[in-house]
């Protein structure tokens, strides 16, 4: 028997306290039929489509919101989201499957996919199973929970299975149809894990996944680590955990606190180890046969910073590193250079205008080595970033220039680190160089790692520091470790 299934995505990791909001415009729109070019693709709405392709089934492509991590998002698009999903409901579908984050917070609603949830399970009735994919940074909320029936998670940090968790989620449906209806089991904890502690190749993460894999098999058809996204503040950001099962909810709890009991065994291993960017520079000065990848936490763009900070920046200048680059991402910059031609030079302030907590611009003569689009094709199909955009990424109008021994690619939309073609797309091949700032906190990881010869995770100023203490909650609960120790 054939089956219409209704889909739609909503895509946005909310950083509460960087200084800009995020609207409308700011946000990659598909509607209906526009969703279907995406089948097949490395995003996990293609993952789906893909897979709906060898079932019995017809998609109902309503409607898909995605952006790149950043600040609070204005109330318009949560209402323009809805009402465009409202468009498209289809009252005869026999299910709906939702392609989320999870990590989404609007100027009046802490819990943006918690409360469109509500409003899905309303429209929708308790009939339709309501099944669908997250992030694992999500901010798992009780009303995520109570509105659907079975979310799952991605598993791996950097998300290189973003696309093979939203096919899986599918399977899922495709079972609950077939055979019975799960429901889904949450327990929220007391911890908020750093960005940087939440890489599933270290602990906590590594053992907690491993755990989670051992509880799944026969009535548990899904135990999900959510790792939390720590710079959302909304009263459920943290770590939690969650059972997808047709069993007991005995055993769901059973489950449920020993992932709890072990998390707080392991929450030390997720602290941080950044030192401070003028104990590092000397270091670099030392002969190493490869690449050192200066690691700058505090300007994550993966994590919602602007991308534009200063501080490893001031520091290669100012210790004359050789054979070195960063990207920064300063349209203002760009515009300036229009008038310039290449091989021309000029003096132009770089850097420091998307966040207070930065020194502000450095002023730099450079000469302008080339200027680009900036449209790339990813490199790596299952990489972090092949989750957030699929096969193509778009850096806008870019310029790379040179002050010294320090090559500079100037963006005009922010770009998240995690594919080398950012660069060799430039024509800089990032392997033969001798230094390299990565604003990320693990997702870089995947494209970095095999061509890195030495990392320094390094402390700078910035939005996505690592000392949460430095951050003006309001909204979280109160006893959240290590805030409250």
């Amino acid at each position: 028997m054939s089956r219409r299934i209704l889909i739609a995505g909503l895509s946005h990791e909310t950083h509460s306290f960087v200084d800009n909001t995020t609207s409308l415009a700011d946000f990659d729109i598909r509607r209906g039929a526009e969703m279907l070019a995406s089948a097949g693709d490395a995003s996990p709405l293609g993952g789906v489509l893909e897979y709906a392709n060898g079932q019995d089934w017809e998609m109902l492509p309503a409607i898909d919101y995605r952006s790149t991590p950043g600040g609070t998002v204005e109330d318009e698009v949560v209402e323009t989201w809805w009402s465009d999903f409202k468009d498209a409901w289809h009252p005869d579908c026999d299910a709906v499957y939702l392609v989320l984050h999870g990590a989404m917070v609007s100027n009046s609603i802490r819990d943006v996919e918690g409360e469109l949830l509500r409003h899905i399970r309303k429209l929708a009735g308790s009939g339709k199973p309501i099944f669908g994919v997250y992030d694992l940074h999500a901010n798992f909320s009780p009303a995520m929970a109570a509105n659907a029936d079975c979310l799952v998670a991605y598993r791996e940090n950097p998300h290189a299975d973003a696309r093979e968790a939203a096919v899986h989620a599918a399977k899922l449906l495709a079972k609950c149809l077939d055979t019975a209806r799960p429901s889904m089991h949450l327990r929220q904890t007391n911890i908020l894990l750093l960005p940087t502690g939440t890489g599933t190749a270290d602990d906590p993460m590594r053992t907690l996944e491993t755990e989670a894999r051992l509880m799944e098999g026969d009535d548990v058809w899904a135990v999900n680590i959510a790792a939390g996204f720590a710079f959302a503040d909304t009263p459920d950001t943290g770590l939690s955990f969650q059972v997808v099962t047709t069993g007991s909810t005995e055993r769901a709890a059973q489950n449920l606190a020993k992932l709890e009991l072990l998390a707080g065994d392991l929450r030390e291993s997720g602290l941080a180890n950044e030192e401070p960017i003028r104990s590092i520079m000397p270091r670099l000065r030392e002969p190493t046969d490869g690449l050192t990848v200066l690691v700058e936490p505090a300007d994550n763009i993966g994590g919602g910073a602007p991308g534009d900070g200063t501080g490893c920046l001031r520091a290669l200048v100012e210790h004359q590193i050789e054979n070195a680059a960063v990207c920064i991402n300063d349209p203002k910059a760009v515009a300036r250079l229009a008038g310039v031609g290449v091989g021309g030079k000029t003096t132009l302030p770089i850097g420091g205008k998307g966040s207070r907590l930065d020194l502000g611009p450095l002023e730099l003569e450079v000469e302008l080595l080339a200027r680009s689009k900036g449209r790339f094709e990813l490199e790596d199909k299952q990489s972090h970033l092949a989750s957030m955009l699929g096969d193509f990424a778009d850096m806008g109008d870019c310029s790379l220039v040179r002050h010294a021994g320090v090559t500079l690619l100037l963006t005009s939309n922010k770009t998240a680190p995690f594919d080398l073609g950012q660069w060799r797309s430039q024509g800089v091949d990032p392997g033969v160089l001798n230094v390299i700032v990565v604003k990320a906190a693990v997702a870089h990881k995947r494209a970095y790692g095999p061509i890195t010869k030495r990392s320094f995770r390094v402390d700078t100023p910035g939005p996505c520091s690592s000392n949460l203490l430095r951050l003006p909650y309001k909204h979280l609960r109160r006893g959240m470790w290590p805030l409250d120790a």
